[in-house]
């Protein structure tokens, strides 16, 4: 199966340069339906103009950010030398602590 998700560009770049492993994501609905084996295509956003295509080859569920970012090395994530505020700071400039709480946290291990 097939599943496509928007991506910033910076995060889009580490992906397609190997130096992203890992891709953070809320644990919802949409989200759940992803398997091992599936296929994620990115679409790099704003401008929707790239696209780029990974295999999924574990999924591991948290019910929180910094859970997942307790267990995962930053430099999984293309994040290394970011501390632990960087991080779930970072996270939240995308998904609301409430949104946190109500789904829980999606770490998508990939490769392209």
């Amino acid at each position: 199966m097939i599943h496509q998700m928007g991506l910033y560009r910076e995060y889009f770049q580490l992906i397609r340069d190997g130096e992203k492993m890992v891709e953070v994501r809320l644990n919802d609905e949409k989200r759940r339906k992803i398997k091992v084996g599936d296929t994620i295509e990115f679409r790099q956003v704003p401008d929707y103009n790239e696209t780029l295509q990974v295999q999924v080859i574990e999924l591991r569920s948290y019910p929180t950010f910094k859970d997942m970012y307790k267990d995962i090395d930053f430099k999984d994530f293309g994040c290394e030398g970011w501390t632990m505020q960087e991080m779930v700071e970072g996270t939240y400039e995308i998904y609301s602590p409430e949104l946190e709480k109500s789904y829980g946290a999606l770490a998508i291990f990939m490769k392209c």
